[in-house]
């Protein structure tokens, strides 16, 4: 590798380095140690040095400096791992270098010309690389030295790497750490002392900050149940930050099969940079703040004054500026922001230069001021080529005289809906269902209602102050007025416009329309599961005892799943979207439905409801902060998971009475999850002592329900029938009603200084944790089930385990939406959540194969695939592999002769091939979900037939013919081949080969009197003879494809061979049977294997 030349005095080397060769202006040397004569205590302390030490000495073994006869300074250009590597350099400069350099008269004019030359040859390397690093030249140094010290595969990207020590039990070792795309490694050399540790992302169980006595601060990594421990980092919160994002990448990735096509920086995991998850981090940060589409990236970020009308000053904050909004948020604890569509934005005025300032004019008259913009200009004109760029027909000139005033017209519904609701459809509802079932009486005076219009006014005061719609100012204020409640006629046009789904809706008008034309009078799993719920959602409340709410409701989740067939539906959903349809119109609730499922409640509705068991985490580590005195009294917190599963999944919907429950939705769709945990320790606060005294869970989920049922809204203008409607218990008379203002009030005061920030980081750290539990309960079940059928230990299936899922991975880490991907679904069946194909196969199988006659993909492990392939839908599953594995390690011998035996039968069908693909089987129609059907006689049939299955007597099996048993004793002479006794072994194998044609041909001369051939010939024995001489002198590979093709030319004379005849020949051969019958070193193996895996792929 050339590197970037650097003066170096040589007489402080002489002693760490050796000259190879040298001429006039190079030195060829190596580093003492290395090579020949290397080792001893030379290369024990040239080794820790190397490691310890951050300089180009340690990089790689082999050097190349540059010199002149006249000076005493070296100049280092060149370095390389092997002796090949660096002779290639070497003989470069020889032929291209030398002989220019005898033109030149002075000394400094040959340095210059080859530091030139060296640099030109760096800066044509670095065209080739895709994303340019911070330090390239110490960057390319460093990516040597990973290559080198972990031998992953050429194409695993490094994205960074830190100096630091790693905790080895007690004892501190100084190495380095490396942060690949895949991998986290770390390397540490001292005094012959060598640590080198490899953990892919996808293992970890925790990452975390932590700190005790002895590290002040360190970085706790738990992997495989072992702790690992970093410290002495210079950046720590950067390489804790970088690690967060890997791990987070990697668990996106492989198990949430994102393919990041709207995030160029992270869709090819070969060119990952440090600098584009930084990106990436700013831009799901910016997202998840002003909740905007997932298509938004950040693109510029802008320090600046702006002017807030209602406050009359300039408050200092950041613009940030995506494709489609401009955004502002305070940084001078205001907590003011305000979100500004482009395509709001009517004109951008000339820049004033003397403050630095710019003013954005937007729909409804409104104009907001940014002031000491440092590049102002140039953000003026970004502004103005986004919003021509993003302009749609409807903000043309002729109709922004008709919308101007549209952002403080009386009826803003119709302002936030209006882009939306463009040629709806007939049968799609334009009401939201509380208008049309309980109407609101303008007359009617009573103190609930008075109350209600208060509300009313106060909201409409904010509104002239801090301006209305996608543009609004969101301040302190706003924040009060959600936690006091939202008025009944405001409620849905807020939860749009707290949600971000306004913008959702705005930007994809007919978009439901046309979802619910193609949805409808489709029948899937996910739109039978919707029928059976539709009348479960709140079945009390007189909106879905009739057929319009229940229409409604049909409409909006069956549109759903057939957008997001990835989530289909799940129940809750249809509690959720229930509330959502009273309160906004049909388009609206689906809008807030995406919203919900897609933003502020990922991976919430899926069959592992990954999401809530994630915040269950991130609530047990708040209740541990903030709860003490309960977590003294329940030391096992998993009682608050199970009994608050219900809480986050319908937000709180389904516990509490309906009219308070909208008061927690108000609150959740401004502060998204952070509500609902603030909401659920003020629960558990309010019933504090009543839980510390109980004497069992029961009691304690008693107590919890009593209280929800207590829970009232006296502000609710809603009538009895309505307000009962969601109440399981009605008997509340002997417990004291508890206001759900005063208890959200409560919620805000005591645990309102939770930040949404820490949230997220707790969500990243916990979703490492729960999905590897949910892996482990896999694995664990699986491997329950498969015990029963092998004779491995839990020890070794738990392994073996391992190496198959990683296997998996492995094909999956290097290319963005691998195939092998789709062989595992979480949804399936414990057994067939992981499954291989054939090059998965092959390359595990020819790790763990007791005999080594399998190479990776070759015809005999085709073979080897087609057989254990019991379904033959071209995968495997854990099963189908143990099973095989058990056979070959633990057998018989006349099981493990059977399995040989029939793996050079024939297929009873189409042969397989390299490229085979997967086929419609019976197993595939019981896998189906989502979209598909579920055939259940076909499932009834096959169970049937597992149950009944019986042993495989040796009588059933079919005969093999020439061509396969002559492959059959190939086979066996690849098994014996390395043996001590292999003579003896291919003595044994030509023996019995002599004597089964003997007997073959004793058999045909005294049948040939009384029948033809072809009467005793096997129906399924279609390939002819060939002479015995050319077959004995065929190759592996000819025998092999002649073999797989079944030749069917037919002789006048066939032979064949019974399993029966070639096992009583093999038992007669007593070397064979203690062969075969010799123990295998199982763990052994396996270990061996565990350290190859990565090796095969490398070597591949």
């Amino acid at each position: 590798m050339w590197l970037k030349p650097e003066e170096i005095l040589l007489k402080n080397a002489f002693k760490l380095w050796v000259t190879e060769k040298d001429n006039e202006y190079f030195v060829l040397q190596r580093r003492r140690g290395y090579g020949e004569g290397g080792g001893g205590l030379t290369g024990l302390l040239v080794g820790t040095l190397d490691t310890v030490l951050d300089s180009t000495s340690k990089v790689a073994p082999y050097r190349i400096l540059h010199h002149t006869p006249d000076s005493q300074v070296y100049w280092s250009i060149a370095c390389g791992v092997t002796k090949e590597e660096i002779v290639q350099h070497w003989d470069w400069l020889q032929q291209n270098i030398m002989r220019t350099l005898s033109v030149f008269d002075s000394s400094e004019d040959v340095t210059s010309f080859v530091q030139g030359k060296i640099r030109g040859l760096i800066a044509e390397e670095g065209k080739t690389c895709l994303v340019q690093e911070d330090d390239p030249e110490k960057f390319r140094e460093a990516h040597l030295r990973f290559e080198k010290w972990f031998e992953l595969p050429p194409g695993e990207k490094l994205v960074t790497y830190y100096s630091c020590s790693y905790w080895k039990g007690k004892v501190p070792c100084q190495g380095w750490l490396y942060l690949s795309t895949n991998f986290l490694c770390f390397y540490s050399y001292l005094l012959g002392a060598e640590v080198k540790l490899v953990i892919s992302w996808d293992e970890l169980w925790r990452l975390e900050k932590t700190s005790n006595v002895i590290l002040t601060e360190s970085i706790h990594v738990l992997a495989h149940g072992e702790d690992h421990y970093f410290s002495m980092l210079m950046h720590l919160n950067e390489t804790f930050v970088i690690m967060e994002q890997l791990a987070d990448y990697s668990i996106k990735r492989l198990f949430d099969k994102e393919s990041f096509q709207r995030e160029p920086a992270l869709s090819d995991p070969l060119q990952i940079t440090k600098r584009g998850l930084e990106a990436n981090a700013k831009s799901e940060q910016f997202r998840t703040f002003f909740r905007l589409p997932k298509e938004e990236n950040l693109l510029e970020v802008h320090e600046s004054f702006l002017w807030v009308p209602f406050s009359h000053f300039n408050t200092l904050g950041k613009i940030c500026l995506s494709e489609n909004y401009l955004c502002f948020a305070s940084q001078d604890g205001s907590q003011c922001h305000v979100i500004i569509p482009m395509r709001e934005v009517v004109n951008v005025e000339k820049p004033d230069s003397s403050s630095r300032a710019l003013t954005v004019c937007v729909r409804g008259k409104r104009a907001l001021r940014f002031s000491e913009v440092r590049d102002y200009q140039r953000l003026a004109n970004t502004i103005r080529s986004r919003c021509g760029i993003n302009a749609s027909p409807q903000h043309s000139a002729s109709s922004e005289v008709m919308c101007c005033d549209c952002f403080i017209c009386d009826n803003p519904e119709d302002v936030t809906l209006m882009v939306g609701q463009k040629d709806s459809s007939k049968a799609v509802s334009t009401e939201a269902l509380m208008t049309v079932f309980h109407p609101q009486d303008v007359e009617n005076l009573d103190p609930k209602m008075l109350k209600e219009k208060m509300k009313e006014q106060s909201w409409n005061i904010h509104f002239s102050e801090y301006g209305r719609g996608t543009s609004m100012f969101f301040t302190r204020k706003t924040r009060d007025l959600i936690v006091r409640g939202v008025p009944e006629a405001l409620r849905g046009e807020l939860w749009m416009l707290f949600s971000g789904a306004v913008n959702d809706m705005a930007t994809h008008p007919g978009y439901y329309t046309e979802l619910v034309e193609q949805s409808l009078g489709t029948s899937t799993l996910a739109t039978d599961e919707i029928e059976r719920d539709l009348h479960r959602s709140l079945p009390e409340h007189p909106a879905f005892q009739s057929d319009t709410g229940i229409s409604a409701l049909r409409r909006v989740l069956t549109a759903y799943a057939y957008r997001n067939p990835k989530i289909g539906y799940c129940q809750a959903m249809n509690i959720l979207t229930s509330v959502l349809l009273l309160y906004a119109k049909e388009e609206e609730a689906f809008w807030l439905l995406v919203a919900v499922c897609e933003r502020m409640l990922p991976d919430y509705f899926n069959r592992r409801i990954i999401g809530a068991l994630v915040d269950q985490a991130v609530f047990e580590d708040l209740i541990r902060e903030n709860l003490p005195q309960l977590v003294e009294h329940m030391t096992d917190l998993s009682f608050f998971s199970s009994v608050s599963l219900s809480w986050f999944l319908t937000l709180f919907i389904s516990v509490l009475p309906i009219e308070s429950a909208v008061n927690v939705v108000d609150c959740f769709f401004y502060d998204g999850i952070k509500a609902i945990l603030q909401l659920g320790l003020a629960v558990l606060d309010y019933n504090m002592e009543a839980l510390i005294s109980c004497h069992d869970d029961a009691e304690a989920v008693t107590i919890l329900n009593k209280f929800f049922d207590s829970v009232t809204n006296k502000d609710s203008p809603l009538p009895p029938t309505v307000q009962q409607a969601s109440v399981g218990n009605n008997d509340k008379a002997s417990h004291i009603s508890v206001d759900i203002s005063e208890l959200i009030r409560e919620a805000y005061e005591k645990y309102g200084n939770i930040r949404s920030e820490e949230v997220e980081s707790s969500r990243k750290r916990n979703k490492l944790y729960v999905i590897q539990t949910l892996e482990d309960t896999t694995k664990q079940n699986v491997i329950r089930v498969v015990s029963q059928d092998v004779r491995f230990s839990a020890s070794q299936l738990d392994e073996l385990y391992n190496l198959f899922k990683r296997q998996h991975f492995l094909s999956c880490y290097w290319t963005m939406n691998s195939p092998a991907l789709l062989h595992h679904d979480p949804s399936l069946a414990y057994l067939e959540q992981y499954q291989l194909g054939f090059q998965q196969f092959s390359m595990l199988f020819s790790l763990l194969e007791p005999w080594a006659f399998c190479s990776i993909k070759s015809t005999l492990s085709l073979w080897v695939f087609r057989l254990i392939d019991e379904n033959q839908d071209g995968l495997i599953n854990f099963k189908e592999f143990c099973c095989a594995l058990d056979t070959l390690y633990t057998g018989s011998f006349t099981n493990k002769l059977k399995f040989l035996f029939k793996l050079h039968l024939p297929p009873d069908l189409n042969c397989y091939s390299l490229s085979h693909k997967r086929q419609p089987h019976l197993s595939l129609s019981i896998k189906l979900s989502g979209r598909g059907k579920v055939d259940l006689q076909a499932y009834l049939k096959q169970w049937q037939n597992e149950i009944l299955k019986k042993e495989e007597s040796i009588k059933d099996l079919p005969r093999i013919n020439q061509t396969q048993f002559i492959q059959f004793s190939k086979t066996l002479y690849n098994i014996f081949h390395g043996d001590p006794e292999e003579e003896l072994l291919y003595r044994a194998v030509a023996h019995v080969t002599s004597l089964l044609l003997r007997m073959e041909e004793v058999g045909r001369r005294l049948q040939e009197p009384s029948s033809p051939p072809e009467s005793k010939k096997p129906a399924n024995s279609t390939v002819g003879e060939e002479s015995s001489t050319e077959e004995s002198s065929t190759t592996p590979e000819s025998s092999d494809t002649s073999s797989s093709h079944n030749s069917q030319d037919l002789s006048e004379t066939e032979w064949s061979f019974s399993f029966e005849q070639v096992l009583a020949s093999l038992l007669n051969e007593p070397a064979i049977v203690s062969f075969f019958e010799r123990p295998v070193d199982i763990q052994t193996k396996l270990g061996l294997a565990k350290v190859a895996q990565l090796k095969s792929k490398t070597n591949k």
